[in-house]
């Protein structure tokens, strides 16, 4: 599956057509079968850091061994090329493929840091010349993202999940793909991403939008209204068994019932009758104090006389940190006043416009963020929106066992000559 993904998605076409005029210039002179050695680098640390993850090699690799032009690419370059291109460039081009190269690189998912070369392509200098603009942008977003994945999960700490939701804000689908495999590698542990999760083997996650609750507004649109106890018997009508529930509920955390959405009641009716085990609803549709909490609170307590299992619920607005203070403590006093252990497991689930500074933010308010079991980020991780460029270089070291360098206008963009060897050095408690 991942190998017909990636090669449906990387041509060889991929890549900035100067490449071929600069392969062709070298096949003309004789010079196409040279030995020649690239490094693919970047000159600075992402997000103001000290690091980065490399990522993408295996999406490199399959595109190397998988490297070929089809009839129609070599037609189409022909057509696009000067038209006193040698036509035998084009034979050349058709028989091309990658069993010359050798690649050297640290391993996915490593640290690395600033103009250290993490991956090294060396063969015939027209084909190596040609691969440079496709393995940039292999590399380029797929060890940006997951290097800022990396980032939210310091921020976060080991313990709590973080589920990457990013697919609807992301550059296209290609790039959404990339984001949740790559944040996977970063410290994520779920994605909402469906086709990421089939053609990764990422685990995956989701119940509800706001569109869910807000789509309904009567008790009458609850279909069916019975639900079969875990253990079996005969089925229960939910709807008046949370209707009882919801009276006590109000009455023990003082919210008048006739501020309770029924619209809302009705969603959480509907979704719990369908998925009794998996019972995760979001409850800031309208009030969370006055309506989805109480409204959370008596579906669970009947799914719970049923023996099922709920799961939690899901914020998604307002101050997330005092939310869930006061959410944990309702589900405390649920736990309590009915003797009803499993309000004691219940996760909450936080997904406001997380970023990585927010999260930060968060985390200083230990006593309060302590109640949040997991948090769902889009936006902020899949666009890397404080430094949406990593900035990786492809630059050519050595020609014929030579070294080669290249100065410039500009002392930032000079390169050192030559193959590198590259080693680290940790201290004696094992650390860089």
């Amino acid at each position: 599956r991942e190998l017909v993904h990636n090669r449906e998605r990387v041509s060889p076409l991929l890549t900035d057509l100067y490449q071929f005029t600069m392969a062709y210039a070298y096949w003309r002179a004789g010079r196409h079968n040279e030995p020649a050695v690239f490094e693919l680098f970047f000159r600075d640390n992402p997000f103001g850091g000290g690091f980065s993850l490399f990522a993408g090699l295996s999406d490199c690799l399959m595109f190397l061994r998988n490297f070929r032009f089809k009839k129609e690419d070599v037609e189409y370059l022909r057509s696009v090329l000067p038209s006193d291109t040698d036509p035998d460039f084009f034979t050349y081009l058709k028989e091309l493929d990658c069993s010359a190269v050798s690649v050297s690189a640290v391993s996915e998912g490593t640290v690395v840091f600033a103009r250290v070369p993490f991956l090294e392509v060396s063969g015939p200098l027209a084909i190596v010349q040609l691969l440079e603009t496709s393995l940039l942008c292999l590399v380029n977003y797929a060890s940006l993202v997951c290097t800022n994945a990396a980032r939210f999960r310091l921020a976060a700490g080991p313990k709590r999940r973080l589920l990457e939701m990013g697919l609807r804000r992301a550059q296209g689908p290609d790039g959404g793909l990339t984001a949740s495999r790559y944040t996977y590698i970063g410290g994520f542990d779920l994605t909402s991403n469906a086709l990421a999760g089939r053609l990764f083997g990422i685990p995956v996650t989701g119940t509800m939008a706001h569109s869910y609750v807000t789509s309904f507004s009567s008790l009458e649109e609850v279909w069916p209204q019975t639900l079969v106890p875990s253990r079996g018997g005969d089925p229960i009508d939910l709807i008046c068994l949370v209707k009882g529930w919801l009276g006590r509920v109000c009455q023990l955390l003082g919210t008048k019932p006739q501020r309770v959405r029924e619209g809302e009641l009705a969603a959480f009716l509907s979704y719990a009758i369908a998925y009794p085990q998996n019972f995760l609803p979001v409850i800031d549709s309208y009030s969370v104090s006055c309506s989805g909490l109480p409204c959370f609170c008596a579906v669970a307590l009947a799914l719970c006389q049923l023996h099922y299992q709920p799961l939690g619920i899901r914020l998604d607005s307002g101050d997330l940190c005092r939310q869930s203070v006061e959410v944990r403590r309702v589900f405390r006093e649920c736990s309590n006043h009915f003797t009803v252990p499993a309000f004691e497991s219940f996760i909450i689930v936080c997904t406001n416009s997380v970023s990585e500074q927010s999260l930060a933010e968060l985390n200083k308010r230990v006593s309060e963020f302590l109640w949040i079991d997991a948090v769902g980020v889009g936006t902020h991780l899949v666009t890397c929106t404080s430094h949406p460029s990593l900035g990786c270089v492809y630059k050519l070291v050595e020609v014929r066992g030579c070294p080669r360098m290249k100065l410039s206008e500009d002392p930032e963009k000079s390169t050192l000559p030559g193959r590198k060897a590259i080693y680290r050095l940790l201290d004696t408690e094992g650390l860089t």
